[in-house]
């Protein structure tokens, strides 16, 4: 038990220091909702349901969907993906 603990812990430091350096803000927001998952199951390893579900539903769920709406209203997600199509190389079709 005390080995998954670790394991829980090095994937919270890891979604953490990524989170900082990912420059896709879609990406962030997944990494963020990673991150506030595993916190509640660290919660429900810590015998604490109460914190684990409103985690859980707070910060995976209701604020992760403010954020994918935040980022729809300032057309972030839109330039993003124009953005992706720019770097890509040229394809010619046959």
């Amino acid at each position: 038990m005390q080995i998954f603990n670790m394991i829980l812990l090095g994937f919270l430091i890891v979604c953490a220091v990524s989170v900082s350096f990912s420059k896709n803000l879609l990406n962030s927001i997944l990494i963020f909702m990673s991150y506030s998952l595993i916190m509640s199951i660290i919660w429900i390893l810590l015998e604490s349901p109460d914190l684990a579900i409103t985690e859980a539903a707070v910060g995976a769920g209701v604020t992760s969907i403010l954020f994918f709406v935040t980022l729809k209203k300032i057309h972030a997600l839109r330039q993003e993906a124009e953005k992706e199509e720019d770097d890509e190389p040229y394809q010619e079709t046959e």
